[in-house]
């Protein structure tokens, strides 16, 4: 059950950047992290050695550690588009709840997915 809710969440957060014209830059911020291109450089593939091995796992701790509720407030607020600063203040404001380690696992797994 709680994959199936993890798996609705991100889809729908995708298909949400994706029409509202949001993606690309997403992907851009996602990709351009210095952390992701470090990881990346060092010949990491995928997310095996980090805390979130996919997107479902990420979802799912990203749903327990900031709730249903500032979710559904982050959605709201950014529902009819997002800026570049707003995104970057999403990602810091979720830098609080999740050790250095866990972050960079829920960026590569954003970085594969938005670029599959």
């Amino acid at each position: 059950m709680t994959n199936k809710i993890s798996k609705n969440v991100a889809d729908s957060v995708y298909v949400e950047l994706e029409n509202t014209g949001q993606l690309e830059e997403f992907k851009q911020i996602v990709n351009n992290d210095p952390q992701v291109q470090q990881y990346i450089a060092e010949g990491n593939v995928g997310a095996s050695n980090l805390p979130y091995k996919t997107k479902e796992q990420a979802t799912r701790a990203i749903i327990q550690k900031v709730g249903i509720g500032e979710l559904q407030n982050m959605q709201a607020k950014y529902q009819n588009g997002i800026s570049a600063n707003e995104i970057n203040d999403s990602l810091s404001s979720l830098e609080g709840k999740f050790t250095a380690e866990e972050m960079l696992a829920l960026k590569v797994i954003a970085s594969e997915e938005l670029n599959k």
